[in-house]
């Protein structure tokens, strides 16, 4: 009985010991689960071959398919643990950047990821646009902020912002933009919501680009829709103006869309901004789709650009990109439409190569001191590699044209790149840069994989007129 009670005592000795044992393991096992999980990221630092900028939106993808997009300062934090300290190769997806193929046709790059760690790959530049960064959405910086990079930029609560619309007014830009991605829930914002900056709103014109808003709304994470206007399904505005009265007070104004399903208008009128409530109200409807009519009749919309004819009268040109539309600069004429005047949009430009005609789907047009001509930027309508998706430039001594030297600038491979937008005054009158956005989105493009963080978002690009693609015989 003693022995049975000794050799009891034993067991229990040797079970507590092999739980000792196994919680020790235990521990050690999540200890060194943590350990890896609490890596820290590769940096993989993407910058343009020759200038050293860094470049944005420009993807990695490993052989087994996992996905990184370089952020605005061109950075990505690489953390997969399966790879670390293993020689990876790397895709290379740059949209107009991009290194040279190997011998079996891959276009990308070998690496040796290491735990905190940074490895710098160039690309080289392959049009005249330099992409700058994203001007709307989440996680500008994101990447570099998870290598402990750019941490006081702060997120302004929007994810996605489609086509921008933008003017002077009371010494201010007022932004205004159309549906809007946020993060409570699929169906986002889709009556437009909008904000002000200063007149110059950005201090470098060099990337990485950080451009705050100041939204109207509650608060300023929080943005509210600013052109709600009577009946269902969205609201989109465009036109975007700002025109003096007959008692010299500056009216913002602009005309908008009522949607239904898939893209399909059926209401157009013209709005105007209550400057107390902060919002677009409606002022005239111009047509309804069961008034008899099946399409819309022209209305002062699109991107405007004002313009002095040879005897110094002031008009605003309405078109997208080439002007259709014109009536005097004021709120008066602009609110008749006894006083529009239809103009002949010009339909293709001619490449300054002479290879092809190229048609304009969207875009929009300026004076340019620098070249003393208008130009335009647009986006090619069946393009190649993407569909709505190639950005080209073109100009002319007046902006009714006629266009021509179309020069394209910037490509996307696959994905759209629509509704792109001059920012002529964002620079020094006779500067040669040339700043334009646009909205980035998989829509039209066939594409079914949507780029993390930028899809849905505007992206600012620039050109410089003084370089050897904008010297025409």
């Amino acid at each position: 009985m003693g022995r049975m009670g000794m050799g009891g005592m034993g067991c229990e000795r040797g079970v507590k010991g092999a739980k000792n044992v196994v919680v020790f393991f235990t521990l050690v096992f999540v200890i060194s689960a943590s350990t890896i999980l609490a890596l820290e990221p590769f940096r993989i630092d993407i910058v343009e071959e020759g200038s050293g900028w860094p470049v944005p939106l420009v993807e990695l993808r490993t052989t087994h398919s996992v996905r990184f997009v370089s952020d605005n300062a061109g950075v990505i934090a690489f953390d997969l643990p399966e790879l670390m300290h293993r020689e990876t190769w790397f895709d290379i997806e740059g949209h107009g950047y991009g290194v040279a193929k190997d011998g079996f046709g891959y276009s990308g790059v070998r690496l040796t990821p290491q735990p905190g760690k940074t490895a710098v790959v160039k690309v080289k530049r392959q049009l005249p646009g330099k992409r700058l960064g994203r001007l709307t959405g989440g996680g500008l910086f994101a990447e570099s902020q998870r290598c402990g990079l750019h941490s006081s930029w702060r997120e302004q609560g929007i994810l996605g912002c489609d086509t921008i619309q933008i003017t002077q007014h009371n010494n201010q830009l007022y932004w205004a933009w159309g549906d809007t991605t946020v993060a409570k829930y699929p169906l986002g914002l889709f009556h437009m919501i909008g904000a002000t900056t200063p007149l110059k709103p950005l201090t470098s014109f060099e990337p990485p680009v950080a451009l705050r808003y100041n939204y109207f709304g509650a608060t300023p994470d929080e943005p509210k829709v600013i052109a709600r206007m009577p009946g269902e399904g969205p609201t989109w505005i465009s036109g975007f103006a700002s025109l003096p009265d007959a008692e010299g007070n500056n009216r913002l104004v602009a005309t908008y869309e009522k949607i239904k399903g898939f893209l399909t208008p059926y209401e157009t009128g013209l709005c105007l901004w209550h400057e107390e409530k902060k919002q677009f109200e409606q002022l005239k409807v111009l047509w309804k789709k069961d008034g008899g009519t099946d399409k819309p009749p022209l209305a002062p919309d699109g991107h405007p650009a004002r313009w002095k004819d040879g005897a110094g009268k002031e008009w605003i040109l309405f078109g997208d990109p080439f002007p259709r539309l014109q009536c005097e600069a004021s709120f008066e004429a602009w609110q008749n439409p006894d006083s529009w005047q239809r103009l002949e949009a010009q339909k293709s430009v001619p490449a300054a190569d002479g290879s092809a005609q190229i048609e304009p789907h969207r875009g929009s047009i300026a004076w340019n001191a620098y070249r003393q001509q208008w130009v335009a930027v647009f986006t090619q309508y069946i393009g190649t590699p993407s569909f709505l998706g190639e950005i080209w430039y073109a100009e002319a001594e007046q902006p009714i044209g006629p266009w021509t030297n179309a020069v394209k600038v910037v490509t996307h491979n696959k994905y759209t790149f629509y509704n792109p937008h001059l920012h002529q005054d964002f620079t020094e009158e006779g500067s040669p840069i040339l700043l334009f956005e646009g909205t980035y989105t998989k829509e039209f493009s066939g594409t079914q994989e949507a780029t993390p963080r930028y899809n849905y978002n505007q992206i600012l690009y620039r050109i410089d007129l003084d370089e050897q693609a904008f010297k025409f015989k």
